[in-house]
C-alpha cells in the first residue's frame, strides 16, 4: 500500500513551525539587552560585540553544515544544532555573569542557527518547486520572524516578571521540540551520491561563478547589515524614547512587547513582498524596499524625542519595509540555482548574508560611543544612519546592475 506524499502546505507548516520553535532563545539576549547592559556595566560597543558574537558563530558554522546538506540528511544536522542552540542557552542561564560569558553563550546560539535556518529551508525546498517553492521559501523566511517576535515577547515577560535567567531557560526548550519534529514529521531531502561530490566541501567558486545568483547574495548581505542592527537596538532604542517622553509612553506596554509588535510586522511583509515580486518582478521589488527602508533607517534615530505613538509607527514602517525583500531576495537565490548546488549556494549566501549581520550590531554601538552615547538623541540618529546607508545607496546599485545585464 502506498504512503501519500505529503502535500506543500503540510511540509511547510511543519517546517515553519519547527524554525518559530527553534529561536525561542534567539533574541533574549537583546531584548534584555538595557537590564544586562546595566547589570553588568557594559559600554555599547561591548553590549553590541556580544549580539555580534552570535553572527560570528553563525559565520563560522553555516559555510560547512549547509554545504553538507548536499551531501548527508539535512535532518540530522538540524537535530544536531538544535541541541547546540539548547546547550547555548542554559549555559546563558547557568553561567552569565559578563562580557566573555555571554558572548561564548551567544556564540554557541548562532552556531546552532547555521545549523538550522538554511538546512531547514534546504529540507523543504528539496520536495518542492516552481511556485509552490517560492511561496514555500517566503513562508519560511517569514518564520524567523515569527520566531525572534516570540523569543522577545517572551523573554521580555519572564525578565520583568521572574529574573532574566529564566528567559535563557525558555530558549533552551524550544529547540529540542524543533529538532524532534524535523526529525520525525519530515521526509528525507534530496542527497547527492558520493559519485557527484565533484569538489571538495567548502569549494565555493561555482556558486561565486553563478551570474544568477550573485546579485542575490549581495543584496542579501546589505538586507542583512540592516535588519540585524535594527534587531540588535531596538529594544534599547525603545526604552531611550521612553526616558525623553514618559507622558506619551504607554504605561501598560514595556518596550520589549512594543519591540515584539513591531517584529511581528515582519512575516506579513515577506509574505506580501515575494507576492509582489513574483507579479511585478523580483529586481523592483527588491530595490523599492531596499531604498525605502535604508531612507527611513537614516532618519528615525533622530525622532527619539517625538511622541511614542509616532516613533513606533515610523518603527513599524521601517521593520516592514526591512522585511519587504526578505523572502524575493531567498526565493530568487533558491530558483536561481541547480538543485545539485542548492547547500553549497545557501552556505555562501548565508555566510556572506550574516558576515554583515555580525557587523552590524558592533558598528551601531560603536557609533553610539563615539557619536556621544545612548543619551544623545544625534548618537542615536547616526547609529541608525551607520546601518541605514546601503538602502539608500541602493538606486545606484540598481543602476550598475541594469548596466551590467
Amino acid at each position: 500500500m502506498s504512503v501519500a506524499k505529503p502535500t506543500a502546505t503540510r511540509l511547510t507548516f511543519i517546517m515553519c513551525l519547527a524554525e518559530a520553535l527553534s529561536m525561542t532563545g534567539f533574541a533574549a539576549y537583546t531584548t534584555l539587552l538595557p537590564l544586562l547592559q546595566k547589570q553588568w556595566g557594559l559600554s555599547n560597543s561591548e553590549a553590541g560585540a556580544i549580539s555580534g558574537f552570535m553572527f560570528a558563530g553563525y559565520m563560522v558554522s553555516v559555510p560547512v553544515l549547509t554545504s553538507l546538506t548536499d551531501r548527508m540528511d539535512s535532518r540530522r544536522i538540524y537535530l544536531g544544532a538544535c541541541l547546540i542552540a539548547s546547550a547555548g542557552a542554559t549555559f546563558f542561564a547557568l553561567y552569565g555573569q559578563g562580557f566573555w560569558s555571554a558572548a561564548f553563550a551567544q556564540f554557541l546560539i548562532g552556531a546552532a542557527l547555521g545549523g538550522t535556518y538554511m538546512p531547514g529551508l534546504k529540507t523543504l525546498t528539496d520536495h518542492l518547486e516552481g511556485p509552490a517553492q517560492s511561496r514555500a521559501t517566503a513562508f519560511y523566511t517569514a518564520s524567523f520572524g515569527v520566531g525572534s517576535t516570540i523569543s522577545i515577547l517572551v523573554a521580555g515577560k519572564i525578565g520583568a516578571t521572574i529574573d532574566w535567567q529564566w528567559a535563557f531557560w525558555f530558549g533552551a526548550v524550544g529547540p529540542v521540540l524543533a529538532g524532534l519534529l524535523v526529525i520525525f514529521a519530515m521526509p528525507m531531502g534530496r542527497v547527492r551520491a558520493a559519485a557527484h561530490h565533484a569538489g571538495a566541501l567548502l569549494d565555493f567558486r561555482p556558486v561565486l561563478r553563478n551570474r544568477k545568483t550573485l546579485p542575490y547574495i549581495i543584496g542579501y548581505a546589505a538586507h542583512n547589515y540592516e535588519l540585524f542592527g535594527q534587531r540588535s537596538w531596538m529594544v534599547a532604542f525603545l526604552v531611550f524614547c521612553a526616558t525623553l517622553q514618559p507622558e506619551h509612553a504607554p504605561m501598560a506596554l514595556s518596550a520589549a512587547t512594543l519591540a515584539a509588535m513591531i517584529n511581528v510586522l515582519g512575516p506579513v511583509f515577506s509574505v506580501t513582498g515575494n507576492e509582489m515580486a513574483i507579479r511585478f518582478g523580483r529586481q523592483r521589488i527588491i530595490f523599492l524596499f531596499m531604498t525605502l527602508s535604508g531612507t527611513i533607517a537614516c532618519l528615525i534615530g533622530f525622532t527619539a524625542a517625538w511622541p511614542w505613538y509616532i516613533v513606533v509607527l515610523l518603527m513599524m514602517v521601517h521593520y516592514g519595509s526591512m522585511l519587504g525583500d526578505s523572502g524575493a531576495l531567498t526565493s530568487g537565490a533558491v530558483a536561481a540555482t541547480p538543485p545539485e548546488m542548492r547547500g553549497a549556494m545557501m552556505a555562501v549566501y548565508s555566510f556572506i548574508g550574516f558576515s554583515t549581520a555580525f557587523l552590524a550590531p558592533l558598528v551601531f554601538g560603536m557609533t553610539l560611543d563615539l557619536a556621544g552615547g545612548n543619551k544623545s538623541i544625534a548618537a542615536w540618529g547616526l547609529a541608525f544612519a551607520s546601518i541605514g546607508i546601503f538602502g539608500v545607496l541602493s538606486p545606484l546599485a540598481r543602476w550598475w546592475y541594469l548596466r551590467r545585464t
